[in-house]
């Protein structure tokens, strides 16, 4: 009994751990993109993507899953999830790049606060369903703390906006499909390669392009792009085999966390009281939203 319970408990941890690392590591990607500033957002992504194919298919085939890759391509729908997919997630590495590149980190730790908010809203209109009261005072609540961070600033936070949307589209679409997440990722890349690609010769041919005018330690840092993409993927995805979604949902704020703190502490950005009080109504939605996933599960627990 002793040695199940410790391997459990081992198995937890590990679990745990690995989910630690890759929102870590997703928090701390302002900082890698800032040392791209220098090269324009798009053509950062551009290279992300050729880059990430490069990674991703090395996982694959370390793995085993070349086949997972091989019938992803011939399921005539599987093959459309994973192209909406690439168009989402393209949409959120450009928004997010940009985001950072502009001085606009803590815009960007806004849009992953509202980011699980706005997959339950996606939820109810596309899958039908159905929202707890708590639920919808938590969105209430990000709606109100949206409208009035437009009213405070003046503009609308749109980035923050297409952030969310673009990644809880990107998890919708993900979810629907059922896909496994490294070889759907290499699938996405493959679609997006051609034009990626094309841009980054093109740019090169004209004399503008990142890798003849930029130096060894920059050229390095953009393929690094493509392993800083796949490895958090690949701890996130042991790590969900391994834990709860309930404790996924308490970590997962890691991210927006550690955004925000290095948009205000190292990179100085101001941090006003119209900041103050919209990220405090979210962060009481997203606590609103905790409770509903604890009391769910263990409604469920009971059943």
């Amino acid at each position: 009994m002793n040695q199940t319970i410790s391997s459990s408990d081992k198995k937890d941890l590990i679990g745990t751990l690995y989910t630690i690392a890759a929102f870590t590591a997703w928090g701390c990607l302002p900082g890698y993109w800032k040392l791209l500033k220098s090269i324009p957002p798009d053509e950062i992504v551009f290279h992300r993507i050729v880059w990430t194919f490069v990674f991703a298919s090395i996982f694959v085939l370390w793995s085993g899953k070349k086949n997972t890759i091989i019938n992803i391509l011939k399921n005539r729908k599987q093959r459309f999830i994973v192209i909406f997919s690439s168009i989402a997630i393209v949409i959120n590495w450009m928004i997010y790049v940009y985001a950072i590149n502009t001085d606009h980190i803590i815009e960007a730790s806004l849009g992953y606060f509202i980011n699980p908010l706005v997959s339950i809203f996606l939820g109810m209109i596309v899958l039908k369903e159905k929202l707890s009261s708590i639920q919808i005072t938590a969105l209430i609540l990000a709606v109100g703390a949206v409208l009035y961070l437009s009213i405070d600033n003046g503009s609308f936070p749109w980035i923050a906006v297409i952030l969310a949307f673009s990644f809880g589209f990107y998890g919708l679409i993900k979810k629907t499909g059922n896909l496994d997440s490294m070889a759907s990722l290499s699938v996405e890349m493959v679609f997006l390669l051609p034009v990626s690609i094309f841009i980054i010769l093109f740019k090169e041919y004209n004399g503008t392009g990142a890798i003849q005018n930029s130096s060894l330690m920059i050229n390095l840092i953009l393929i690094g792009t493509g392993f800083i993409s796949a490895v958090p993927l690949v701890w996130f995805a042991q790590g969900t085999k391994m834990i709860s979604l309930s404790r996924i949902g308490f970590i997962q704020y890691i991210t927006p966390t550690i955004t925000l703190l290095i948009g205000v502490v190292i990179y100085k950005e101001a941090f006003t009281s119209g900041h103050a009080i919209s990220f405090s109504l979210i962060w009481t939605a997203l606590i609103l939203y905790t409770a509903s996933v604890l009391l769910a599960k263990k409604d469920k627990d009971i059943a």
